[in-house]
Order: structure tokens, then sequence, then C-alpha cells
């Protein structure tokens, strides 16, 4: 099988990235060979033990960090990245950072733990979410004191005003630094409207950023039920928690403007829909139009159809009317009819009413006591008033009232006879 042939450039490239996969963030220790300072302020030198040796390369901003004078034989552990120098295409080490061997315990729990969660998969590129462009709030965990906190506020300020900020303040350095962090994490998880946090802190040395490589802290970031954004130290600091978040940013401005599409990027995408939706309507508007315009042509003159139409309107109108009024008549001569069976019915009702009325009054008439006293009778009572109709009454009785037709008498007893 003929193997594949590279181009120089090609292959250096090719090899860089498999290099970046493989190895990168890396710590070395070795002895300081060849130390050389340029006129720009970058540092070069080789560092080698018994098996071998590498070619390094510390640039300025990293060499101004470094506390110490390095010289040549010194034992040091440094931190960076493995890579190929295209140019010259040699196997390359940028070095980030610079430590006496003394501390050199840093690296090494640093890679141990590194290799443990990228074992388990916590680092894995599928496990990670991804960031919402419009969140409902965005949660940021730094310290008060940090540059980075007026760093992330203005940028947020500047591009998404319009969306809340939560701080849950944190410590970022020292020994109580990791439970501050998760402490923080947790108030923000506890918030419903929560849908993306800020993970950031300015630069430092290992021993400034060691907060961020803690187990547990790691854990909390890929647990966390929104997606988490790291901004920890400058582009090439690299921390366990920057692994583990769903998207690392180089720095915490960076992270700022990574957590939600600007409210400039938002007005631009709102006028290009308008545009759009404007020039939709216009062409439907103008297909519709050009159709009328066919319809009418094969119409031709529509004045006879609406001439033929008002017509039959006309005569629809007066079938109506017919209808409406024969319909009215029957109505009038119905309710007539009515009418007198009514009044024929009520005359009758009175006159039945009138004579029973009658009759009543002469039988009452007829039950009138007074016409009995006319006719020679009286009517007996004790002094109580009460009436006397046996002879036994009017004996125990010693006055007796007699009432008559033309008035009333007091009666004394003489004899009571059987």
């Amino acid at each position: 099988m003929t193997p594949r042939i590279w181009g120089v450039g090609v292959l250096c490239r090719a090899i860089a990235d498999s290099l970046e996969s493989r190895f990168n963030p890396i710590a070395v220790r070795g002895e300081i060979s060849g130390f050389a300072r340029a006129s720009s302020g970058h540092c070069y030198f080789t560092l080698k033990d018994p098996q071998g040796q590498l070619r390094c390369a510390m640039f300025k901003r990293s060499a101004q960090m470094v506390g110490f004078a390095p010289q040549d034989g010194q034992s040091v552990e440094v931190f960076g990245r493995l890579g190929i120098y295209e140019p010259r295409g040699e196997l390359q080490l940028v070095v980030e950072s610079m430590r006496t061997t003394g501390i050199g315990t840093w690296f090494e729990q640093f890679l141990k733990l590194k290799a443990q969660l990228e074992e388990e998969g916590l680092f894995a590129p599928d496990r990670k979410r991804p960031i919402p462009s419009r969140p409902r709030a965005i949660g940021l965990v730094t310290s008060l004191g940090a540059a980075a906190l007026h760093d992330v506020a203005t940028a947020l300020q500047r591009r998404v005003p319009h969306i809340p900020v939560v701080l849950a303040p944190a410590l970022v350095q020292g020994v109580d630094a990791p439970a501050s962090l998760l402490l923080a994490l947790r108030t923000l998880h506890a918030l419903p409207e929560m849908e993306v946090i800020l993970l950031v802190r300015g630069g430092g040395s290992i021993e400034d950023l060691w907060a961020f490589n803690d187990e547990q802290l790691a854990r909390a970031i890929v647990a966390s039920p929104v997606p988490v954004i790291s901004g920890v130290g400058h582009e090439t600091d690299f921390t366990i928690a920057d692994f583990c978040a769903d998207l690392r940013a180089p720095t915490p401005t960076a992270a700022a403007e990574l957590c939600a599409v600007s409210q400039a990027d938002l007005s631009k995408k709102v006028m290009a829909l308008q545009e759009r939706m404007q020039n939709a309507a216009h062409l439907t508007i103008d297909k519709n139009s050009q159709g009328l315009d066919f319809a009418q042509i094969r119409l031709g003159r529509p004045s006879k159809f609406a001439s033929d139409h008002a017509l039959k309107v006309s005569k629809l109108e007066q079938q109506i009317q017919q209808k409406v009024s024969s319909h009215l008549q029957a109505c009038h001569l119905e309710l007539a009819k009515n009418k007198n069976h009514l009044d024929n019915a009520l005359g009758h009702t009175m006159q039945n009413t009138q004579q029973r009325l009658h009759r009543a009054q002469l039988r009452l008439e007829l039950l009138d006591p007074k016409l009995v006293l006319q006719r020679g009778f009286a009517w007996l009572s004790n002094t109580q008033g009460d009436a006397l109709a046996t002879v036994s009454q009017v004996k125990e009785a010693r006055q007796v009232r007699a009432t008559l037709a033309d008035g009333g008498i007091d009666l004394a007893v003489v004899q009571n006879s059987q």
C-alpha cells in the first residue's frame, strides 16, 4: 500500500495537533541548560535530564511572572504546552510557568487528578451542554475584590444590559477558597431563573489558581443543572475547572462575551428578519395583485354581471315584501277573531257573576235578624249581653234586656212559670 505523501508544513501541523490533544497541558521536570534572555524579553533554554533534552521557549509575559532568576544547572519544574515550532520543524515546549523543584508536587497533584477525572469521562466533549444564546439570568461566581468582577460586569453591561446578573461572591484563592466556590455555585443552582453560570478570576501562579483544581469543585461543575463557563486566569492558564466546564473561555472578559448573544447582534438579526418579512409581504401582495389582474381580464366588463345580480336582488325583495304583507294580514284577521271571542266570553262571565251576587244578597237579607224583630219578636239577653234562649236561663237572670225592632228595654223577671 502506497503511504500518504504529506507536505512538510501540513505534517508539522498534524503532529502539533496530535501533541496538543495527547499531552497538553503538561508539566516537565529537568535541569536548565543554555538559558538566554532576548532583548524582546522572551527566554530560550534547554531542559534536560540523563535520558534526554527538550528545547523550551518562555515568552515575555510568562517570564515576568517567574519569581526567581533562572540559571543554568538549576533544577526546575515547568508547566506549559508541547508543540512543534513549524518554521524549523523542531519539538518545542512553550513554558507558561516555572518553579524550583521544591514545589514540584503541585504539578504531580494536578496531573494525577486530571488523569483520574479524564478517565471517568468528566472531560468528555459529548457530556458538555450548549450555552443558551438568550439566558433569562446570568450567574457570576468570583471575588468581590477581583479585577475580574469589574471586567465581567463591564462586558455584560455593554453587550447584554437587558439580562439580569446575579453575583454569588466567593474566595478565589487560599485554603478556604474551594468550599467558598462550592457554596456560591450551589446558591446559584437554587435559583430557577438561572440558565448559565460564569466562574471567573484573574491570572496568577499555580498556587494562586489551585482552588480551581479542587476535585469537589470539578464534580460540582459537572453536576451543575445549568451550563458553566470558566474564565480562570489568562489564555495560557489551565485548571481542572476549565476541563470540566461546559465551555472554557481564555479570560474572564471572554467568558462574559460568550455567555449570551449581544444586544447589538440581536438587533441586527431582528432588523434582518423584519426586512425579510417585508420583502415576503411585498412579494405576496404583488403576486395577488397580478392574479386579480388576470381574473379581471378573464371576466371582462363586470357591469352586466352586477346589473343582473341587482335585478335578482330586487325581485327577491319584492317577493319577500309580498309574503310578509300577506302574513301580516292573516295575523290581523286572526287577532280580530280572537278579540271577538274574548269579548263575548268576558260578557257572559260578567253577567253570570252579577246574577250570582244578586241571589246571594237576597239570601243574606232573609237571614237578617232585624226582619224577625219587625214581625213582633224580641231578643232577650242578660246584663252581660249573653242570649237567653231557655226558661231556665231566664230564671237564673234577675235582670233581662229585651231588644225590639226599634230599640231595647230592661225587664225584671217577676215569675217564671213552666
